[in-house]
Order: C-alpha cells, then structure tokens, then sequence
C-alpha cells in the first residue's frame, strides 16, 4: 500500500465557506460607525482591508465581488452624510477603486500561475507512475506495503528507485538511491529500474542481475562521452542498491548488498539488522573495482518482515542536528502487526522527528511473508502481477547492454 502525501492545510475559501464572513463583516463594521461617529472621523479608507484581506483565501470571482461590495458601501456612505461631492471622498473612492482593481489582477495571475503548477503536478505524477511504478499490494505469498517522500518542493519523483517482479519461482525486489537530485538522477533511476524489469523476471541468479545492472549504467556513461555531452569529471555517477530474492518454496530471503544500508528484519526473535557479509561496489563502480559480490541468505519464515529503506530516512535530522535512530524507533514500538502498519507509523514518526522536511528523499519498504495457506490462495493472482511489472521501460534498455548469458 502506498502512502500518499498529506494534503495542503492552507486556508481557502472553497475548503472553509465560513471565511467570506470575515471580509462582509468588516464592510458592516466600517459602514455603520462611518454613519454613526462625526464627520472628522471617516473610516471609510479602511474599507480597502476588506478586497485585500480577500485575496488572501478567495479566488478572482470573490474577491472582485468584495471589491465591488466595498466600492458600494463607502458610495452609500459618502451619499448619506452629504459628503459624496466633497474632493477627499472622492479621491478616497477613486483609490478604493484602484486598489481593488489591482488586487483582482493580482488574483488573476496567481490563478494562472497555480494553473501551470496544477499542469506541472499531473505531469510529475504521470512520469511516476511510468518510471517509479506502484509496488503491488499482494505478490506471491508476500505482502508489500511503501511510501516515498522526495525532498524537492513540490516534486513527485526523485533519485530513489524500487521495483518488485514475480518470477516462476520466487519475487525480485530491487531498492536503490542514485547519487545526487534533479533531472539527471530521475534519468539514472529510470535506466536501472528498465533494465532491472527487463531481465528479473527470467531469475538470474543475484550476481548474474548485479552484473546486467552494472553494465547498463557503465554503457549509460560511455553514450554520454561518445556524445560529447559536457560531464563533470569530479562527480561520480553511482547508485547503491539492494537486490533481493524471496524464493516462494523456502522459507528464507537472499540479499545482494551494494552498498545500500542493510535491511532490518523484524521476526518473532526480535529485531536485527542484515549486514552483509561480502557487500559489491555501488552500481556503477563495479567495473572500477572489480568483485565477486556474495549472496547473503536468511531465515524468513512466515509472519517475518523485512524493512528496506534509503539513506534519506537514517539521515534525516531533527532541530539539534541528530540522524533519526531508526532501529531503536522500530524497537519502542511493538504496535506493527502488518507491513502497513508500520509503514504508516515510521512516516508519520519521520516527518514529525525532522519537523516535516525531509533533506533528501526517503522510501520505505516494507514485506511480510504471509503463512502458507494464504500464499497458495494469492500464487495464481502472482502469475497475473508479473507481467504488469516486468514491462514498461526495460526493454530498450535490455536491446543494448550484452546479454546474461546462461542462468
């Protein structure tokens, strides 16, 4: 189950009907003392609050229409007291005028502008849905629950990556983090979730995957010099990553660190963290430094869940600078009975610890086994989810990078 980030709070008046009162009120409030206090003590002026105070919350409608309301009230008033062909009120209904004028064309443009951003958004989540698509609720005897956060304003997508794919025999998952934010690291995180897609389905071993992965970003970087394309030679493009395989017909998990914080697995003996044993370079690196990457596998039997995260979430800080304490937070709360449970509370509990600003984008993974009589319920819904998840982008980049070879 994905998360979705918490609506916007600010104050509107389509969202609370109650503030229109606000600026109404004040028209009386000036109109009635206006008539009754002496002459000498026109508020009249003050009336240029109300259409102000309006475009704070009202769109471009409401707010000439209190503009217009005020223009007629201090009419009204001036026509009352006598004073409507005196040259000070005039001017005071001049400048009423051209004040309220200029606060609609204020609305007008910032309507516009939140237009443009509403456009920007739908194609920001479009481009998520292509590139970081949703991880299934359900997949094989395996139940998946997750949530990202990116730390840009406003954006959708960012550097980190996840994909999950059914195999005839098992569930691959991939979780990474591209070094760096922006376009280019969008871009990154685009080309090894399409070649992670285009091959795990047919269940390479690990190293094999590791491999493919490895030599897609290298073949991604020699395109970039052979076009000419103007790099900086100080920054290294890489991305860390964990592959993960959950075999369907054992009750374990094997883990390909590179140099990805390790997992956490959450089972009946407690918490503990999956540190590997023999971790591989950062993809990307790999070929820079040669290595024979190890396999780790674990216990995972059924009701054991395992925690995958990026380092958005271990790095994220409170107000007096300290990381947040992921594992002991996990460990104080024995609430998590299902992978949403838990999901739900480690973002809630973030975002509160760093103040609800993340300074670089955080995912959240979380995957239970389900016990055995379930998992033969779900396995022919599996077969129907892998072909859903391994299409999409892979394949041009499967069309260019050496294959496998034998499994």
């Amino acid at each position: 189950m994905r998360f979705a980030p918490r609506a916007d709070t600010y104050w509107s008046a389509t969202r609370n009907p109650a503030l229109i009162a606000i600026p109404l009120l004040l028209i009386v409030a000036i109109v009635i003392s206006d008539l009754v206090i002496p002459t000498e003590g026109h508020l009249g002026p003050l009336l240029v609050v109300a259409p102000a105070l309006t475009a704070s919350f009202g769109g471009l409608r409401l707010t000439a229409l209190i503009g217009g309301l005020a223009v007629a009230a201090l009419t009204v008033v001036s026509v009352a007291d006598g004073t409507i062909t005196t040259s000070y009120r005039q001017s005071e209904i001049i400048a009423l005028i051209l004040v309220s004028a200029l606060t609609v064309l204020f609305c007008l443009l910032r309507e516009r502008h939140q237009a443009e951003l509403k456009q920007v958004r739908s194609v920001a989540e479009a481009a998520q849905q292509v590139v970081l698509q949703p991880l299934p609720e359900r997949i094989g005897p395996l139940r998946i629950a997750y949530d990202y956060q990116a730390a840009e304003d406003q954006a959708r997508i960012g550097g980190d990556l996840y994909a999950a794919v059914r195999t005839p025999g098992g569930t691959r998952l991939l979780i990474g983090d591209v070094r760096g934010k922006g376009l280019p690291a969008i871009g990154d995180a685009s080309l090894v979730l399409g070649a992670f897609r285009s091959v795990a389905y047919r269940a390479p071993p690990l190293p094999a995957m590791y491999a493919h992965l490895e030599a897609t970003v290298s073949w991604k970087a020699a395109q970039g010099t052979c076009d000419g394309l103007e790099e900086d030679a100080s920054v290294e493009s890489f991305i860390t990553a964990i592959l993960v395989d959950f075999p369907d017909d054992r009750p374990e998990v094997r883990i390909l660190n590179c140099g990805h914080p390790p997992p956490l697995r959450l089972a009946a003996d407690g918490l503990a963290a999956l540190d590997p044993t023999q971790a591989a370079p950062p993809i990307g690196l790999g070929l820079l430094q040669p290595s024979h990457p190890g396999v780790d596998t674990y216990p995972f039997a059924p009701g054991d869940m395992l925690l995958l995260y990026t380092d958005g979430v271990t790095e994220a800080r409170d107000a007096s600078g300290r990381f947040y304490p992921l594992a002991e937070r996990i460990a104080s709360w024995r609430g998590a009975e299902s992978p949403d449970d838990l999901v739900r509370h480690l973002r809630e509990d973030l975002l509160a610890y760093c103040g609800g600003r993340l300074g670089d984008d955080a995912a959240l993974i979380t995957v239970r086994r389900e016990p055995v009589v379930r998992a033969r319920s779900l396995g022919s819904r599996a077969v129907d989810d892998a072909s859903a998840l391994s299409g999409g982008a892979g394949s041009a980049a499967s069309a260019t990078v050496p294959p496998l070879g034998p499994d």
